[in-house]
């Protein structure tokens, strides 16, 4: 499933000025203020029965539950000294059978020039204003959200409902814990003050998310650009990416290779679109599934191999073309794979971008892929008449959401989507990211490219990178394993001999272990980290950062200990 998300506009306040300067960080404690009346929201008494890890009793326990665990996970990776309030509530919001606004936020307040902040005339939001100062920048809570009440209404998305278990099986309803972690990274920092109806900037100064807007066509940032210039760039997709040397570092890692299906004939349909890859399956190769598609039959209104299907001789060595919809993603690969599909087609039956399918039936041995609702309908006559061939394989030359330099995009959609454009990685990401406009059925508690995005902006030490150039390191480093359990190796490659500095860090700040601290000379080094502190006990399970440093540049890159 696929849903719109959207970002609330921020709330203009005059600076406000903090006293004293930033302190010592910590993981940051994040509470959740009801903002629902008796009845409503927080407070609906409906009983309910407790859920996936979710003990509440009621419908607005449980919701709570849901917030305080998102609250948790975010307040685990960032460190603040400064309690980060959430004002929480959920309202009636735009709803059909199809499509919703699942919910909105934002930062309550913007502030620039205050103490601790790493660049003068540049407005961050309150939260993060909050935790570089050390101290409160205003009286409001930090972050304003509002969810949707109507999904649990019964009409709301036809039978979907908000799904408040911890542990990812949603099945076909909405699970609310991705869609709240969602809607507080907007309320973090995630999102641009500029006016995407006008291109102005607020208040005529520039917020430190348009810092790393870089606009590939003509090379600069939006922090730079005229009004005229951010106009053109707010619809470049494509060529609008995120600048920031941490995303970019991790995403070349996180990133898959782009998946596609090319039409090979008739040669008037002739073309490649691209094409998320399910989460479940064999992964798509260079060269690929190639094979005629024949659209599936199960005597229902529409394609969606729900129900027996009738032609299934007819998918022997082809490669089905199956609708979205009724049920889950691997019951329909399976069926079509049960009478010898090679491959399949998913088309979404919603207008928007596709997305990789979830499930996790190990027995499906055949690829399978989405299309777009808009480039399923352009091919469905031609399949229908037969001699439609098909290539589902992946382009090792092209990293599924990310610019060919490398910079993961940002959502430039042609058309201007109030709320979702900008503010958002591009839907074509694989695997699907926590922060693009939708939220996607492959989600569930991880922050993904977001927490690297934060770290571009300061919310965590910027590791990867000298922070007054932004010069990316004159040095490559990878680990791997990562995560890793009970140990993982650090792959240095040097240009030149020099000394070098290899340390880990946790996300407090603190020096865990001092790998090397002497000249190494130019080439390949492997450095091993055992997962144990100074004193040789070992660390405990979390997220961990190595700095590095050599003949005068700076690296990183972030770990995940396992228990």
């Amino acid at each position: 499933m696929s849903v719109r998300l959207k970002v609330s506009s921020a709330v203009i306040l005059l600076l406000a000025l903090a006293l004293g300067g930033a302190a010592t960080s910590h993981a940051a404690t994040i509470t959740i203020v009801n903002g629902d009346g008796a009845g409503e929201g927080f407070n609906d008494a409906t009983p309910v029965s407790p859920i996936g890890g979710n003990a509440g009793t009621t419908r607005g326990a449980q919701r709570l539950n849901v917030f305080n665990q998102a609250a948790a996970i975010w307040g685990g990776l960032l460190p603040s000294t400064v309690t980060i309030q959430v004002l929480a509530k959920f309202d009636s919001q735009f709803c059909t059978t199809n499509s919703a606004v699942l919910g909105s936020a934002g930062p309550r307040s913007t502030h620039s020039d205050f103490p601790g902040a790493e660049f003068l005339n540049m407005w961050y939001s309150q939260a993060l204003a909050n935790k570089l100062s050390g101290a409160d920048q205003s009286v409001l809570e930090d972050i304003s959200a509002t969810f949707n009440s109507d999904v649990d209404n019964g009409t709301c998305l036809g039978s979907v409902n908000w799904y408040y278990g911890f542990d990812g099986n949603e099945g076909n309803h909405v699970e609310l814990l991705p869609v709240v972690l969602h809607e507080l990274g907007h309320g973090l920092g995630f999102l641009t003050f500029a006016d995407v109806n006008s291109g102005q900037l607020l208040g005529g100064t520039p917020d430190i998310f348009s810092r790393f807007m870089l606009d590939k066509s003509i090379g600069l940032h939006w922090s730079e650009m005229s009004d005229a210039q951010r106009l053109l760039s707010r619809n470049n997709t494509g060529n609008l990416v995120w600048d920031g040397y941490a995303t970019t570092f991790r995403a070349s890692t996180f990133l898959s290779p782009r998946a596609e299906v090319e039409v090979l004939a008739p040669a008037f349909s002739a073309g490649i679109y691209t094409a998320p890859k399910a989460l479940f399956g064999p992964a798509l190769t260079t060269t690929g599934v190639t094979a005629e598609v024949v659209e599936i039959f199960d005597g229902t209104g529409g394609p969606d191999a729900c129900q027996p299907i009738l032609n299934g001789a007819a998918l022997s060595g082809k490669i089905a073309f199956i609708d979205r919809g009724g049920c889950t993603y691997d019951f329909k690969v399976a069926a079509a794979q049960a009478f010898g599909a090679v491959g399949v087609i998913v088309v979404n039956n919603v207008t928007g971008a596709a997305f990789s399918m979830s499930g996790s039936n190990p027995s499906i041995t055949i690829p399978a892929v989405m299309i777009s609702k808009d480039e399923g309908d352009l091919i469905r006559e031609d399949v229908n008449a037969g001699g439609t061939i098909v290539t589902l394989r992946q382009d090792a030359t092209a990293v599924a959401g990310a610019h060919p330099d490398g910079q993961v995009l940002l959502y430039a959609p042609s058309l201007i989507e109030p709320g979702s454009s900008l503010s958002h990685f591009d839907v074509t990401a694989t695997p699907d990211l926590l922060m693009e406009p939708n939220i996607n059925d492959g989600l569930h508690d991880d922050v993904d490219l977001t927490l690297e995005a934060f770290e571009d902006m300061g919310w965590i030490p910027r590791l990867t990178a000298v922070a007054a150039t932004d010069a990316a390191p004159r040095f490559r480093v990878a680990s791997a394993p990562n995560p890793f359990r009970p140990s993982t190796v650090i792959s240095l490659e040097l240009p030149a001999a020099g000394a070098t500095l290899v340390e880990v860090y946790d996300l407090q700040g603190r020096l865990v272990k001092r790998l090397v601290n002497g000249w190494l000379p130019a080439g390949r080094h492997a450095v091993t980290w055992d997962g144990t502190d100074a004193t040789g006990r070992g660390a405990v399970a979390g997220v961990y950062f190595t700095r590095i440093a050599a003949n005068g540049a700076r690296a990183g890159q972030k770990l995940v200990k396992l228990n």
